[in-house]
């Protein structure tokens, strides 16, 4: 089965073309904006993490390596289009134009931090796993009815297609012919659990048969081959040719989550032979120097104005006034049910102040 779910790759690890029916869709202006979405949202992670050290956001989920995958299929999108992240894509959210600063706030434990700005339609990161699956499904429906052009895009790990609900939303969106792409990052680890030991599957790509809608397996480090087949798979959803799902194969050279030792379940080194071999960053900076066109002037200008971005952000968010423990309670229903009522008194009684 795993030959027929090979790998697709336009670039590869030296940056060279190895899909020439490519080349011709292949601009400097294109691969410019590529790498600038890719170091920006690099040096964001990097700030989160370090910003979650220092005690000034709650737990973070880094995505360092994973980044080819989040830009790739984030910049495919059209701007009127849906996309249903879980807590591991604010890199995509990033690129698709969520506010830097309500992503930094959703980290810090605020709920305006699941507000994207006005046009957008960025769901709250689904971290139940899985479950924003049926609800693209639903999404992507909908605007078929309305008759829009209008798709979406699910993001997931390799844990979530153990889920029942990955299994549902594909049933329901493939019956459906809904316009949507399952976009799953197979990063091989769901937390602690290898893939070999979570299925017995040899790809995800192949659960697609099941559904009998088309399946594919990309580099996901390949930023090329992620844009163009996530384009493609875009086009076919808007043409009510119904759900495509691709697997972008990608490896997250840090842990699961901050509150989380790799160490305990990997070898650390693997992922330090992986950044020599396939960072995203490095094989796309590989082209362009192929190509004559990577400029170490213009590389520096990019990363200060993202650094700049950055911590304009932080400065934001860090500005916003304490966030209201009674919030957790007030908004789950119109009306608050006598055990939402009992619990949030408790817990402001045991916190030391009530907040109304």
């Amino acid at each position: 089965m795993i030959n027929q779910f090979p790998i697709q790759q336009i670039m590869d690890a030296n940056g060279k073309v190895v899909s020439p029916e490519y080349e011709e869709r292949i601009n400097e202006n294109l691969v410019k904006d590529f790498y600038k979405q890719l170091v920006r949202i690099r040096l964001f992670d990097r700030k989160a993490i370090s910003l979650q050290r220092q005690g000034r956001i709650g737990t973070y989920a880094p995505f360092e390596g994973q980044e080819a995958s989040q830009v790739g299929s984030a910049l495919a999108l059209e701007p009127s289009d849906w996309m249903f992240p879980t807590y591991r894509e604010h890199g995509a959210a990033f690129v698709f134009g969520h506010s830097l600063r309500n992503i930094l706030l959703f980290w810090n434990g605020r709920n305006e931090g699941c507000i994207p700005p006005i046009g957008k339609k960025i769901f709250p990161p689904g971290i139940p796993i899985a479950t924003q699956i049926p609800h693209a499904a639903g999404a992507a429906l909908a605007e078929k009815m309305k008759g829009t052009s209008h798709a979406a895009i699910a993001y997931f790990g390799d844990g979530a297609t153990s889920e029942g609900d990955f299994h549902e939303g594909l049933n329901f969106a493939s019956v459906c012919k809904a316009p949507v792409v399952f976009f799953n990052q197979n990063n091989q680890y769901a937390i602690s659990v290898p893939i070999e030991k979570q299925m017995n599957t040899k790809t995800i790509a192949q659960k697609a048969i099941a559904y009998d809608i088309p399946g594919i397996r990309v580099d996901g480090n390949d930023v090329f081959i992620v844009y163009f087949e996530t384009l493609k798979a875009l086009e076919r959803a808007r043409d009510g040719e119904g759900p495509t799902l691709i697997e972008a194969v990608t490896w997250r050279y840090g842990a699961h989550t901050t509150a989380d030792d790799p160490s305990k379940y990997r070898n650390q080194s693997d992922s330090n032979s992986r950044r020599l071999e396939t960072d995203p960053i490095l094989r796309l900076e590989k082209w362009m120097k192929n190509e004559g066109i990577f400029k170490e002037e213009w590389v520096r200008e990019i990363e200060e104005e993202a650094s700049k971005e950055i911590e304009e952000a932080v400065a934001d968010m860090e500005a916003f006034p304490p966030a209201n423990p009674a919030d957790i309670f007030d908004h789950v229903f119109a009306e608050p049910t006598w055990q939402i009522k009992e619990q949030k008194e408790e817990y402001l009684r045991l916190i030391g102040g009530v907040r109304n």
